[in-house]
């Protein structure tokens, strides 16, 4: 019986055994099929899994530039890296050596917010380098948490198996112990029901959501020192780190016409003050899209 092609069974993997979403899971396969198709040019013969465990460093390098040669930007040439890596690791078993190749350097500037792409393609980036499927999820549902609900990482790792089952609203222990309500995202919610299902530790009521390697309470070193490792593999700037995708929600939302009495409560700040901030934020992120509309504004 003839094997479906290489991509296809890369796809059904991250579906079925990684849990990636969607769209993921067609970038993914897209970038295995351009890869595939390339290096059949590149070495002028036909690329099986044999093939692909003899790709190096300069291979990968050829690629990408063939791609930037596309017309893909700093950030997606850095997630087919990244989606590459993941197919090359997979079609070698997961016991191949990979190629290391830093990813491309974006531009420092002025902080500006990630936008919506950059911090999905972070939290799935980190999902994906995780070492198993349950910590992928975890950091998955994490993320997605301080992104998706503007949560402080102290917020999202203090949470309690007491929040479950999850509603359409969850209620969050702040700063001075201050409780509010936010809202979940369908998106949010999936993922950390996907987490407590996928958990070898189980959920207590009294005991942490989120549980690290061995059991005890998650420690945000850990989740910040993926964030930081991925965003490098990326090459997302410094400023981009788990509390800048709160800032991110933030900015976001008020971009889209939210209130600001709105967006204090839903981030817990003590003062109307903490939350003005955004305005001058928001308005710096429309005068870069202004300015990258009209060069000679």
């Amino acid at each position: 019986m003839e094997h479906p092609p290489l991509p296809l069974r890369f796809a059904e993997h991250l579906a079925r055994d990684r849990r990636r979403s969607a769209h993921t899971v067609r970038a993914y396969e897209g970038a295995a099929i351009r890869l595939i198709a390339f290096l059949t040019g590149h070495w002028g013969r036909t690329v099986d899994a044999a093939a692909l465990a003899t790709v190096e460093a300069g291979d990968l390098r050829a690629f990408l530039a063939h791609r930037r040669g596309q017309g893909i930007g700093n950030v997606s040439a850095a997630r087919e890296l990244s989606a590459v890596r993941a197919f090359l690791k997979f079609a070698g078993g997961g016991d191949r050596d990979l190629p290391r190749l830093r990813g491309p350097r974006v531009k420092k500037g002025v902080p500006r917010p990630v936008s919506p792409d950059e911090a999905v393609a972070l939290a799935e980036e980190v999902a994906e380098d995780a070492r198993e499927a349950w910590i992928g999820a975890r950091d998955l549902a994490v993320l997605l948490l301080l992104y998706g609900a503007g949560l402080r990482i102290g917020e999202a790792l203090g949470l309690t198996g007491a929040i479950l089952p999850l509603g359409p609203t969850l209620r969050v222990t702040g700063k001075r112990e201050k409780t509010r309500m936010v809202p979940l995202l369908p998106q949010v919610r999936a993922a950390i029901e996907d987490y407590v299902a996928r958990c070898p530790w189980g959920v207590a009521p009294d005991a942490p959501l989120f549980r690290g390697a061995r059991g005890g309470p998650l420690s945000p070193a850990i989740v910040r020192r993926s964030v930081r490792a991925a965003r490098v593999r990326l090459g997302l700037p410094a400023r981009t780190t788990p509390h800048a995708l709160r800032h991110s929600f933030a900015t976001h939302l008020l971009g889209r016409g939210a209130d600001l009495r709105a967006l204090q409560e839903l981030l817990g700040h003590a003062s109307l003050s903490s939350t003005q901030i955004y305005t001058a934020v928001d308005a710096a992120h429309l005068l870069d899209v202004y300015r990258n509309a009209h060069p000679r504004a």
